[in-house]
């Protein structure tokens, strides 16, 4: 569960963009609901917008998207976030599982848009992917007049590793306390 930032510009506006990479999602045994750790509900909660990318050619990774928009739509009942739906691997077509309609059907569906790439031949189609993610997201910030679509009270998670780092740092450090006070 990596998180990513980068900046850029877009329309004369200076950008911050953080992507928080969300593994371990899956489906429940012989259920339509998925599981996932506390973090990626976190993620989640804060988020301003949502790519779901699957592989072309592991249709598992593309049944998995309908239960979790519905479990995004738990999380925010209400709100206008916008979605991209990234077909990834579109470079392996004579292994796809997962046809164009499929997805295209899928993101209209959702209400997202959607992209197929191949991120191994070009980060090009990536890249325009994201961008139009972003464009839309300015969109329907500056139509909030100003105001965050919610009150972010959460603090935004950490990267993870970063977490676990600073975790057994104060361990390491409580226990050489503890061991200089009990001699």
């Amino acid at each position: 569960g990596a998180l990513y930032s980068r900046k850029f510009t877009i329309d004369g506006e200076q950008i911050s963009l953080q992507v928080q990479d969300t593994p371990f999602v899956s489906l429940e045994e012989d259920t339509d609901s998925i599981c996932c750790q506390e973090q990626i509900n976190r993620s989640i909660y804060w988020a301003d917008g949502f790519v779901f990318v699957y592989s072309i050619t592991d249709y598992e990774s593309f049944r998995l998207l309908r239960p979790l928009h519905q479990h995004i739509r738990r999380i925010h009942p209400n709100a206008n976030i916008p979605l991209l739906l990234l077909a990834n691997k579109g470079d392996l077509l004579r292994a796809r599982q997962v046809s164009s309609k499929e997805g295209l059907q899928l993101a209209s569906e959702l209400g997202g848009t959607y992209c197929e790439v191949s991120a191994r031949e070009s980060c090009q189609g990536v890249h325009e992917a994201f961008q139009q993610l972003c464009q839309e997201l300015s969109r329907s910030c500056s139509s909030c007049n100003g105001e965050k679509r919610r009150g972010l009270h959460l603090v935004r998670p950490k990267s993870p590793n970063m977490q676990d780092l600073k975790r057994r740092l104060k361990q390491a450090l409580t226990s050489k306390g503890k061991s200089a006070t009990a001699l």
